[in-house]
């Protein structure tokens, strides 16, 4: 069985299910484990580690598969096998400072979404679809779902220039900020691409597109980010 050790950095929501996403600390590469549902989603049955949750920062190792469905621009995507997943501890902030890069490009462009026909005319390669930028800048705000209405949070930072307003998929830190946290401005943001999707009001010939999403939030209020 292929075991890959990797420190998680998303764990955030999918419809009902869950997106786990980290770096893999053999290879320094972005691992993102699915199963063989539609999106790929991982329910909380699969996570089989008797229990516990797993959590930003830890460092877990679990059976993936060498390769897994891309749908077309998820490059990072390892299929789940069955089998124990074990904990290891967990890193620091200021470990990861070495995986982030500054937020000058998030994913391709500097728009809040990448269209599907663009990221599958990429070579493999480059469909990148998760990363872990550093801002100094990060503030939060309510807002509300486009798709339903419903509240959400959105993360407000600079990049390339522009002011992003990315919503916030990280349940535990949206749960403190509806509590009425306020975060730090330094932190580790790890953005990632949802499925294709196509507003109502967009036309006919307009492809779907996949919208950026900050899956995890670290805060590094003692780092140099």
């Amino acid at each position: 069985m292929s075991m890959t050790r990797l420190v998680v950095l998303a764990n955030s929501w999918k419809h009902s299910d869950w997106c786990i996403a980290g770096i893999a600390l053999e290879t320094g590469a972005w691992v993102r484990p699915v199963t063989d549902l539609d999106d790929g989603r991982v329910p909380k049955s699969a996570m089989r580690l008797d229990g516990y949750f797993p959590k930003l920062l830890d460092i877990i190792e679990l059976p993936l598969a060498p390769t897994g469905p891309d749908y077309g621009f998820e490059k990072e995507n390892r299929t789940l096998l069955p089998g124990p997943w074990r904990r290891h501890g967990n890193m620091r902030p200021q470990d990861l400072l070495a995986y982030a890069r500054p937020a000058d490009t998030l994913l391709h462009n500097h728009a809040p979404y990448v269209s599907l026909d663009v990221l599958q005319q990429k070579k493999r390669a480059e469909q990148t679809s998760l990363q872990l930028i550093a801002v100094d800048n990060f503030r939060a705000r309510q807002a509300r779902k486009r798709t339903t209405g419903d509240a959400t949070w959105q993360g407000l930072f600079s990049a390339g220039g522009r002011e992003q307003a990315i919503r916030i998929t990280d349940p535990v830190f949206v749960g403190k900020l509806s509590a009425g946290y306020k975060p730090h401005a330094r932190c580790l943001l790890t953005m990632s691409l949802s499925m294709p999707y196509k507003p109502p009001d967009w036309g006919e010939d307009t492809p779907p597109a996949c919208w950026k999403l900050i899956a995890g939030v670290i805060e590094a209020p003692g780092t140099q980010v």
